[in-house]
């Protein structure tokens, strides 16, 4: 981040601590423009491209503005894949964690009954797949009322996928008196037209992240004969050592061939494509984020779902289709100022694709020499060396946030009537414990979850032995955070 220091920036308390152990020191450039327009009440238009800091752009000043006490959601963001609805609801969790801002994710392949209980919860902010959240919203489990801020995410790819329709038909649903923020790669003219009917007077802002990636990306292509792809890119693995790497293949077809290639010779890979489950899809870009393996074989379904700083090369392995796809592909590696390594294989008759692809970022992208035999046994000795080196997992920003947070579970729920209040009441009469140190309190229908801050959570848990909820003493127990 190359931006204004982020202590420039006046924020209440509790988001600028979520801010400081997260790691925002600085602003990125769209996050400098978008932030105090969001505050200032603006609708707002922002062309910006992958990787530049968007997620935060949007989710530092609405966590800012959100009323914790309100128990509707106040905020409604959109986004075309079940992955990213996934990582926004977590950015957005991670910066409203001391606030206590609740978000709940709602996208297909996942049972709607689950989902629901969660909407009747309070929830301040909703983060949906269209189709999903259009259901909800058919099936009254939202109550759309006070939403105030609608976020539009990857408008493009929106419009590419099919959803232009039901995001118009959301709208139409949303409080007129409401702020709307459009983010997205490009603007074709359908997307322009939604912008022009349902946004007051949008400032546009653009940011040209163009120069940012080709800065931070060395780019080159092969030109390489299908049937020697594979070759190719175990020579590439050697003579550029990535310490993370993604190879994107056009189909899922192709990527667990590349897969059970890579998995013979004994690579650290995992699989992700449109035809896994979902909870398989999610576990593993949590466990690439981890570093729990090296290379993740993917379509472009990763290419906008996720958001990793220290991705050190992307292959692409299949020549993506279209010009949008390069720049989304090679944007998962030269994130948050480090440098990064983007190699394509083109064959023969792919060459005009990349001269598309080279006409659209304006940049020529040099074709590159395939690696020597000596280059390779060089670089072989080394990646062996390394591999031999016992695996130090990441610690992403959520596990570093939960460092002081301590989740209890509490045996009473619903069908006790058990209530935020009650237990907000019972916690508060410890001593040492004020209400700053009660994070989000979340009643379920058998059970009650307690987010107990500031590394007081074996202080609480201790008095619980004693201390009486609703007039009797409850079973307390410490779950993971998430």
């Amino acid at each position: 981040m190359n931006g204004q220091n982020i202590e420039k920036h006046v924020f209440s308390k509790e988001i600028a601590s979520a801010l400081k152990e997260l790691g925002y020191d600085t602003l990125t450039e769209v996050q400098e423009e978008v932030i105090p327009c969001v505050l200032a009440g603006e609708d707002i238009i922002v062309k910006s491209q992958t990787g530049s800091g968007k997620t935060a752009a949007f989710a530092i000043p609405v966590c800012e503005k959100i009323e914790i006490e309100q128990k509707n959601p106040q905020v409604l963001v959109l986004t075309p894949t079940r992955e990213l609805a996934v990582q926004i609801k977590q950015e957005i969790s991670n910066i409203g964690r001391f606030k206590r801002v609740k978000c709940a994710a709602v996208f297909g392949r996942q049972p709607i009954e689950v989902q629901k209980r969660e909407l009747r919860q309070r929830v301040h902010v909703v983060v949906g797949t269209p189709g999903r959240t259009f259901d909800h919203i058919e099936r009254g489990n939202i109550n759309l009322e006070e939403v105030k801020y609608l976020i539009i995410d990857e408008a493009d790819k929106m419009l590419e996928m099919g959803f232009i329709d039901q995001i118009e038909d959301i709208i139409k649903v949303l409080p007129e008196d409401r702020i709307t923020m459009v983010f997205s790669a490009t603007m074709a003219a359908r997307i322009q037209e939604i912008c022009k009917q349902y946004m007051k007077e949008p400032a546009t802002i653009e940011i040209d992240s163009q120069t940012f990636s080709l800065e931070n990306i060395r780019q080159g292509y092969y030109e390489v004969r299908e049937e020697d792809k594979f070759q190719l890119m175990m020579k590439l693995i050697y003579v550029e050592r990535p310490e993370s790497c993604i190879i994107f293949c056009n189909t899922r077809d192709k990527v667990e061939d590349v897969f059970a290639k890579m998995k013979c010779k004994d690579y650290s890979c995992k699989t992700l494509h449109g035809g896994m489950e979902q909870r398989d899809r999610l576990a593993s870009i949590q466990e690439f984020k981890r570093g729990e393996f090296q290379f993740l074989i993917a379509t472009d379904v990763a290419a906008r779902g996720i958001h990793i700083d220290d991705i050190s090369l992307v292959v692409n392995y299949d020549m993506p289709q279209e010009n949008e796809s390069y720049v989304h592909r090679i944007g998962r590696t030269g994130r948050a100022g480090n440098s990064g390594v983007a190699l394509t294989f083109a064959t023969r008759y792919e060459c005009k694709l990349l001269h598309k692809i080279e006409d659209y970022v304006d940049y020529e992208i040099p074709e590159q020499e395939i690696p020597t035999i000596d280059e390779v046994e060089e670089g072989k000795l080394i990646f062996n060396k390394l591999e031999a080196i016992p695996l130090t997992l990441k610690v992403d920003k959520s596990e570093k946030l939960n460092e002081h947070i301590t989740r209890i579970r509490i045996n009473a729920g619903k069908k006790t009537k058990m209530r935020p209040g009650d237990i907000m009441g019972a916690l508060t009469t410890i001593k040492g414990i004020s209400g700053s140190d009660i994070g989000i309190i979340n009643i379920q229908d058998t059970c009650s979850y307690v987010e107990i801050l500031n590394d007081k959570g074996e202080l609480v848990i201790e008095a619980l032995k004693t201390t009486k909820i609703k007039g009797k003493i409850q079973t307390v127990k410490e779950v993971h955070v998430v």
